[in-house]
């Protein structure tokens, strides 16, 4: 493969077209945590601009055009999200607001023509590094949006292709908000003048606390080890694959005996359906678990974070800005995990998503306030797996003008072992991206296990 350097051209700061009619806005229960985690990192990966390609048949740089195009797009795309053009700020009581103060974000321009769509895509083997090049604010925590911007974004030229990046402030912006912001960006970049999607600003919501998050001075650290050996690589599942171990989570002969007989804390409450997510969800972890060699009375955990804002009563708006989200443990020795099927890990995935009602939302965020404190991400008994980011999230949506992308992908941001991220497949229709990374004798593992390298294609 070429050597991956990537060339930096520029870097300008990018404003609002028109001044924000908002204040500030204060981080809620779901905000605070976040403010331990890396700046999200995400981006597409798109064919280039065409219209010399349409002319004379072969690849040709994006103009300068196109780079005014986007800058322009981004500065009309931030007077939608206003808030996302401002800075932290912490008062004299603690809180921590946003203050929309126009005071913009920072636009790069990049170049690596010694790439190319083709040598960046490989389908069976791990993520490229160069990837990593087109994202600025590696490992940034969101809590230095006190003096940095709360998002940037990066152009990167291919020989034959152009990659988007965007990086944002995680106590801002949780995934849900930030592909919103991304597909604004993509349309109005396509010419469209009035967006399908308003964000909603309100803070009227359960998470809205008077609560007060102590942080040390200097803000806080990472709560992982940024420099650990990891392999990084995509796993795609076709919907017909999805289906198949969708069918033996809910098939299995031990299926209803152990719904109606298992005790425990985890103990399923529903007979309904193990959804497809969930499903593959439970493949990964017995297959993670099974690589990792531990005793059978080792406790495993997968984690999830779920969307809260339809799960509340009454419930949120779908476009709120910010972060609503929660993350749901679930637990299970090796032995009960591996001696099993699907049925098993599928049935305690799906009991603890299914009971996470209003009921336990508001449970959640009374125990924070009782006790506020950063998210401790990271895997600290080598034995856990965190499930981020979402196949319904509108990835693929972001069309600027000249087709969906190509591929998604992220930067550094945010990766430990055991630190997993679902994308949207590119041929849609129900497909997933897994993007694993591991401790590299765990990976080495798990693609050596055919019960889950079976629906891998």
């Amino acid at each position: 493969m070429p050597s991956s350097s990537v060339q930096l051209l520029s870097k300008c700061t990018i404003y609002p077209d028109k001044n924000s009619s908002i204040k500030s806005l204060k981080l809620s229960v779901s905000d605070l945590p976040m403010l331990s985690c890396h700046y999200i990192q995400k981006g597409v990966l798109l064919s280039y601009y065409p219209p010399q390609e349409i002319i004379t048949n072969s690849p040709s740089p994006p103009s300068n055009e196109l780079i005014q195009l986007l800058k322009l797009s981004l500065s009309k795309a931030l007077s939608f999200f206003p808030p996302l053009a401002g800075h932290l700020e912490t008062d004299q009581s603690g809180h921590v607001h946003i203050v929309c103060n126009d005071s913009g974000v920072d636009f790069f321009h990049a170049r690596a023509p010694h790439l190319s769509a083709d040598d960046i895509l490989p389908g069976d083997s791990d993520i490229p590094a160069c990837f990593r090049e087109f994202f600025q604010f590696d490992y940034t925590l969101s809590y230095a949006g006190h003096q940095k911007p709360l998002i940037s974004v990066q152009i990167t030229e291919l020989n034959d292709a152009i990659f988007i990046a965007c990086m944002a402030n995680h106590a801002v912006v949780d995934g849900t908000s930030f592909w919103n912001f991304f597909n604004t960006f993509a349309e109005v970049t396509r010419g469209v003048v009035q967006i399908s999607k308003p964000p909603e600003f309100s803070r009227d919501t359960v998470f809205n606390s008077p609560a007060v998050l102590k942080v040390n001075a200097g803000g806080p650290s990472a709560t992982f080890d940024c420099n650990a050996p990891l392999r990084e690589r995509i796993f795609h599942f076709s919907r017909e694959a999805i289906l198949k171990i969708k069918f033996r989570a809910n098939n299995s002969p031990a299926r209803n005996s152990y719904i109606s007989g298992h005790e425990g804390p985890n103990k399923p409450e529903s007979k309904s359906e193990i959804s497809s997510f969930q499903s593959l969800c439970a493949l990964l972890w017995r297959s993670v678990t099974r690589s990792r060699n531990f005793d059978v009375t080792k406790t495993t955990t997968f984690r999830m974070a779920v969307n809260c804002r339809h799960r509340v009563d009454p419930k949120m708006a779908q476009l709120y800005f910010g972060n609503a989200i929660q993350s749901i443990p679930t637990l299970a020795s090796v032995g009960d995990l591996l001696s099993n099927d699907l049925n098993f890990s599928g049935g305690l995935l799906h009991r603890n998503v299914a009971a996470h009602d209003n009921a336990t939302v508001l449970r959640g965020v009374k125990e924070w306030e009782e006790n506020p404190r950063l998210f401790p991400l990271g895997n600290f008994d080598g034995a856990m797996i965190t499930m981020g980011s979402s196949p319904r999230f509108p990835m693929y949506d972001n069309d600027f003008g000249w087709g969906r992308p190509l591929a998604i992908r992220s930067g550094r941001a945010n990766k430990f072992d055991g630190k997993i991220s679902a994308f949207p497949g590119r041929d849609g229709n129900g497909s997933v991206d897994l993007e694993v990374v591991l401790a590299p004798s765990t990976m080495a593992g798990l693609e050596l296990d055919l019960d889950f390298i079976q629906y891998v294609s």
